[in-house]
Parts: C-alpha cells; sequence; structure tokens
C-alpha cells in the first residue's frame, strides 16, 4: 500500500515514565482519547523493570491465588470501578464476603472486635461503643465530649495524632486511629497531613462542629438515599476472579503494539527544539511532545534536576516508607481462632512487629482451596523500619510466632513467601497539600510535563488511576 509522503501527518509523540498502575491508566487514557486523533498518537512507555504493575503482582502456588501487593481497592472513590467498566472488566470484579465484615482490634494481647459503626475513628452507635472492651470508661466519656468540644479556629493543617487526640482524645487515637492509619499508609500519625489523607474529618468538623454528629448525620443520610436506591452496589472492597494483575494485564493489551520498553530506565530528561528529550541507561536518545513522569517523587526529583531545580528540591523532600507483604498458608484445622472477619490491625503500644494482618481466603473466594487459609501479614513502615531490614527467613519465622499466639495456631505453615516494596509508601507529612500545590504550580510552567502516582493526591489504586488519568487529559489539553 502507498502512501503520498507528503500528507502524513506528523505524529504527536508522547512519552510515559514508569508502568506502574499509575503509568499505565495514564498510557491507556491517552490511548482512549487519541484513538481517532489527527496527527495520531505515538506513544511509548519506558519501565526501569522487566514487568509492569509495579506493586500489582498475582501469583498462583499449589491451588492458592496469593497477591503479592494490594490485594483489593476500595469502592468508595470512583476512578477505579469506572476503568473497570470502560475496558469490560465488570464481570471480573467480585466483592468481599459481607458475612465476615467484621475488622479487629489487638488489644492486651487479645483480638477484640472493632466496635460495629466505628467508622476509622468516630463512632456512629453508642451502644456496641459502650459496651466495647476496647477502650476504658475514661476513655468512652472523652470521645463522648467530642459532641462539645468547639471546633478548631484557623484552617492550618494538623497532623492527624493532634487532631485526633482534640477530638476524640489518646484512647481513641492509640487503640484506633494509629493502627487503621498505619494499615493504609504505614505511616507515624504525628508526623500525617490530616489535610492530605483525611480531609473529610476536617469538613465534619467545620459543618457540624463535631465528628459524632456528622456522622450520624450522614448515616442518616445514607439511610435515606438506600431506601430510594435500585440495582447493586458494590461492597466497600473490590477485587477480580483472578487477582489483581487482571487489571494490569487488560491494560497492557489495550496499548499498542511495541509501545512498552520494559528494563528501560529513564536516566536524564531536558527540553529539547521538540519539546522533550530523554536518554535511557540502554543509551536510547527519544525526542518527544509530552512526558508524563508516574515514577515515585524522589526518582522524578533526580529527572527533573536538569530542567528545574526547585521543582526538583521540592519532589525530594517527599519521603517513602519500605514495606514488606508475607502470605502465609495454612491448614483451617491447625487455626483454633474463628477468623470471623477481614482480618486484625496491631496498635504501636502493642508492641509486636507486625502491623496488620488480612485474612485474604475469608475476606475473598477463590484465594485458597478448601481446608486452607491464606493469611498476609504486613510489616515495616514509618513507625517500625528496621523490621524490614531483616533477612526473609526472619521475617517469616517472627510473622509466624505472633500468628501463632493471636490466632492459636499449632502448626507450621504450608508455605510462607515474602515480597518487599522497598521505599514505595510516601509518607505525607503535615503541609503536604501546600508542597503539592508548589510543585503543580512549577510543573505547569513546563509545556507538555505531568508528574502522576501515589506520591502526590492518594496512595490507593483508584488515586493513582485518577493521577494518571488527570496528567495524560492535563498534556493533550496543552500539546493537541
Amino acid at each position: 500500500m502507498h502512501h503520498v509522503s507528503c500528507i502524513i501527518p506528523e505524529t504527536m509523540r508522547i512519552i510515559v515514565i514508569g508502568g506502574g498502575i499509575t503509568g499505565l491508566s495514564a498510557a491507556h487514557r491517552l490511548v482512549e482519547l487519541c484513538s481517532d486523533k489527527n496527527p495520531p498518537l505515538e506513544l511509548l512507555l519506558f519501565e526501569g523493570s522487566e514487568r509492569l504493575g509495579g506493586v500489582i503482582s498475582t501469583g498462583r502456588k499449589d491451588g492458592f491465588l496469593i497477591e503479592e501487593g494490594p490485594d483489593s481497592f476500595i469502592t468508595t472513590k470512583p476512578w477505579a470501578i469506572e476503568l473497570c467498566r470502560r475496558i469490560g472488566l465488570d464481570s471480573q470484579i467480585i466483592q468481599t464476603n459481607d458475612e465476615n465484615r467484621r475488622t479487629f482490634v489487638l488489644h492486651r494481647g487479645r483480638l477484640i472486635p472493632l466496635p460495629e459503626g466505628f467508622l476509622m475513628m468516630a463512632p456512629t452507635r453508642f451502644m456496641p461503643l459502650l459496651t466495647s472492651p476496647l477502650f476504658s470508661w475514661q476513655g468512652k466519656m472523652r470521645m463522648l465530649l467530642d459532641l462539645v468540644i468547639p471546633r478548631a479556629q484557623g484552617s492550618n493543617d494538623e497532623s492527624l495524632a493532634s487532631f485526633v487526640k482534640r477530638r476524640l482524645g489518646k484512647e481513641a487515637l492509640e487503640r484506633v486511629a494509629q493502627p487503621m492509619i498505619s494499615g493504609i499508609y504505614t505511616a507515624d500519625p504525628e508526623k500525617l497531613s490530616l489535610r492530605a489523607t483525611m480531609p473529610q474529618f476536617l469538613e465534619m468538623e467545620e459543618q457540624h462542629g463535631s465528628l459524632i454528629r456528622a456522622m450520624l448525620h450522614e448515616q442518616k443520610a445514607a439511610k435515606q438515599l438506600k431506601r430510594g436506591e435500585s440495582g447493586a452496589r458494590y461492597s466497600l472492597f473490590a477485587s477480580f476472579v483472578n487477582g489483581m494483575q487482571t487489571l494490569v494485564d487488560a491494560l497492557v493489551a489495550r496499548l499498542p503494539k511495541g509501545s512498552v520498553k520494559l528494563n528501560h530506565s529513564v536516566r536524564s530528561l531536558e527540553t529539547s527544539n521538540r519539546g522533550w528529550k530523554l536518554i535511557t541507561d540502554q543509551g536510547l536518545e527519544v525526542h518527544a511532545d509530552a512526558v508524563i513522569i508516574a515514577i515515585p517523587a524522589n526518582c522524578a526529583a533526580g529527572l527533573v534536576s536538569r530542567v528545574d531545580q526547585p521543582l526538583a528540591a521540592d519532589l525530594s523532600t517527599i519521603e517513602n516508607a519500605s514495606s514488606a507483604v508475607i502470605n502465609l498458608a495454612y491448614r483451617r484445622e491447625n487455626i483454633s481462632h474463628p477468623l470471623g472477619g477481614f482480618g486484625f490491625v496491631v496498635p504501636a503500644i502493642e508492641n509486636r512487629t507486625i502491623i496488620a494482618c488480612s485474612f485474604t481466603s475469608v475476606k475473598l473466594a477463590g484465594r485458597a482451596p478448601e481446608g486452607f487459609v491464606l493469611l498476609r501479614c504486613f510489616v515495616g513502615g514509618a513507625i517500625q523500619p528496621e523490621i524490614y531490614e531483616r533477612d526473609d527467613s526472619t521475617l517469616v519465622e517472627i510473622a509466624h510466632k505472633e500468628l501463632c499466639e493471636l490466632l492459636l495456631i499449632k502448626a507450621q505453615p504450608v508455605f510462607a513467601l515474602v515480597h518487599r516494596y522497598p521505599k514505595s509508601m510516601p509518607q505525607y507529612r503535615v503541609g503536604h497539600t501546600e508542597l503539592v500545590a508548589k510543585i503543580n504550580d512549577r510543573i505547569s510552567k513546563h509545556i507538555g510535563l505531568a508528574v502522576a502516582g501515589n506520591s502526590y493526591g492518594g496512595v490507593g489504586i483508584p488515586d493513582c488511576i485518577h493521577s494518571g488519568e488527570s496528567a495524560a487529559e492535563a498534556v493533550l489539553k496543552i500539546i493537541a
């Protein structure tokens, strides 16, 4: 087939750096928006490792489905569910087993259910709270003072710890907020920004003057909404029949053939007459109209240092914590605990090694063969970085020993696997939202440049998808 060269439109070349869920979402969104564009899109995605998906990875062993990274995503943020609908994964989505929706909290060596209606930090139902052994009477009374304590003046950011202590008291922080937060952010609540992680609690205080009052109000509104609702609603967390890798594989399959370059780390980035020039560690030099940097902020800092030193300095201040996931398989008959929940979290005051444990095969169907149980333990994080440094066999030994005590296990695991995530969890320090605003302001001065990922506006899978898609839309708006 012959083309007349003079009428071939010049392609629009966009490069995505990083092949985790953020980079894949950005690349997919570019393809989605440019399918009928003129000039056509030429997409290149560079990934430094030998596989795509970043922390999302699903393996199989002896009939078990093993999530090496996240095992589910939250559905209250719409971006993951919306993406699944657009790429035809609806039928693959599975919900959590609702009859076991409880979470336990370790308290004085025993697993106590989190009181029903205790949403993250504030109680919405009083009887379960008043009868819970998790808190002392003084602690319960102190929480109820939230109803009369005046709201804060001024709009400064504060740490999550300071906010919880101010509204609900020390026990609420130590026994619930800290372990729940540690399970999500692997972070120290004394340093964690409330505005960047839980802005809804700030809004609750501003609007209702009390967290409890705000929760009760929301519950009432939700009940009314439910009455008028039809159709299925997703459980709070969802996954896929064949694991989280399903999402990665579906996105990769939709990218143009030859657009992905694995084992290519980008070494340098600078401006060029076309817009941008980058060089990979393989010595490949590429010019492009736009670049989306979808790698952790501290790595992005190294890339942009030649282009914008102040931007690099701001990016490098976002620190990351390391954590490890330990998957342990047991025979059900060797565990005496009923496992009637999704898992448990461990307050720092309990002086344990594991941060949290998820009862994966109870929470999600198809994760373990009949007669077996799959558990996932988390260690490391910002509060116990030294634990992460220990070798794999030590981590397995520690996790197994603690599970034996807490879940009454009387045999060795059938197998145990350790997966490490070095420097992968950004720490949103107090003032994080202002820092991100400053970063975005500097980025906007560079035509065709965007950053995306969990370093900026949320650490969950839906947040990363949203961040990648927004970056794709932003660069197209400018250059297309």
